[in-house]
């Protein structure tokens, strides 16, 4: 049996899911916590298990109360969809604490003594504050262990993980590899392996010095220097350490320069690189999306909905008719010059409506339209 026995825990796994982990990689990252899942030993009254997701906002997708099972936990995991845009790690540290290690919540009171962990998965550096944020955590015990991947910034992993650093900061070099820390976060948590801790782990760009063992995967790379330390290269945004050397990088939404150090933003509204349906507004290495006047934006914050307007029978109106965002639907009508005039084009069908997803709108509108205009008639003429 390869689950943790006799050392429960509430388990927070805080995991980033910003734009910049492609859905494939996201997978990875489920496929990661659901075999951390089996090697734990889940229950109410032993180890409870919450995920929060982060980008630019911060979901609790369940907290500690929700599940004791794993095949439930499992379940809830695969529903999991990543948020896009943004790296707000400072924001998910801080509602971990306000939402999440709370009694409310499911964790346990203090009187207790269950040790509080979070382990935070992220590929890229925070676009907010953490270290004080974490600091706070630190202190109100919660032992954070930070993962990193890919191009994640190994300074701000150091300054959210709790000491000793060798022991909970770690690095890979893609999600496909992930998987592999699985077996050494459960020696580290269970009561009977925690003389071992992750002691053997090769953590990736420790700062000066010579990591102990190189007992570990091959896909985890070993480090001597950090090259990426503050004072030893020249990067504007991001560092990384490569073979006793390091290269630039920059956040998402910027793109390096051709000196190689400094970044600039890029445009997050060119073709292809945003989901908007009509307009988008390119903001510091983000985007909005909005609409065309006459047009609402929906609550996916992409797409967009048209407003209806019925003009009815009137002096200026011989014919009622229904525009959508101003464009008359009815192809047998044109405007004049007169606000909200129309006259028949000469030849035209002026019964039929152009082809629209919308058009069974006007028309219901308009045979209301008919309707109570034929009763008014036949009162009229009583």
């Amino acid at each position: 049996d390869t689950a943790c026995k006799n050392r429960p825990l509430d388990l927070v796994f805080i995991v980033d899911s910003s734009r910049s982990v492609r859905p494939e990689e996201f997978e990875k990252v489920k496929t990661f916590l659901s075999e951390m899942i089996d090697t734990l030993d889940v229950g109410e009254r032993t180890t409870r298990v919450a995920v929060m997701n982060y980008a630019s906002a911060v979901k609790v997708e369940f907290p500690l109360r929700t599940y004791f099972d794993k095949a439930s936990l499992k379940e809830a995991i695969s529903h999991i969809q990543p948020l896009s845009a943004g790296t707000m790690t400072g924001l998910a540290i801080q509602t971990a604490m306000d939402q999440v290690f709370t009694e409310e919540m499911g964790a346990r009171p203090a009187t207790f003594n269950i040790p509080k962990v979070a382990v935070i998965v992220t590929d890229g550096r925070p676009q907010d504050q953490v270290e004080g944020v974490a600091a706070s955590a630190r202190t109100a015990g919660i032992e954070i262990y930070a993962v990193g991947v890919g191009q994640a910034d190994m300074q701000s992993l150091r300054v959210m993980a709790s000491e000793p650093l060798d022991e909970h900061v770690f690095y890979v070099e893609t999600y496909g590899v992930i998987e592999k820390l699985t077996a050494k976060f459960r020696d580290a948590f269970c009561a009977d392996s925690k003389s071992k801790s992750m002691r053997n782990v090769s953590v990736h760009f420790i700062p000066d010095y010579f990591l102990r063992t190189i007992n570990c995967f091959s896909d985890l790379h070993l480090a001597a220097v950090d090259t990426c330390a503050p004072g030893r290269h020249e990067c504007d945004q991001i560092c990384v350490s490569t073979n006793g050397s390091y290269a630039c990088d920059c956040y998402e939404g910027y793109t390096l320069n051709p000196d190689k150090k400094t970044c600039s933003a890029m445009d997050m509204c060119a073709p292809g690189r945003h989901d908007c349906a009509q307009v988008c507004r390119s903001e510091d290495g983000s985007y909005s999306c909005g609409c065309y006047e006459g047009y609402t934006l929906n609550p996916d914050k992409k797409t967009c909905s048209g407003k209806f307007h019925f003009f009815p029978h009137s002096h200026y109106n011989p014919f009622p008719y229904c525009i959508l965002c101003d464009k008359a639907l009815n192809s047998g009508f044109q405007f004049q010059e007169v606000p909200g005039q129309i006259s028949p084009i000469k030849g035209a069908i002026t019964s039929s409506l152009v082809t629209s997803e919308e058009s069974c709108k006007c028309e219901a509108i308009a045979a209301l339209q008919d309707s109570v205009t034929s009763r008014l008639e036949a009162l009229s003429t009583k």
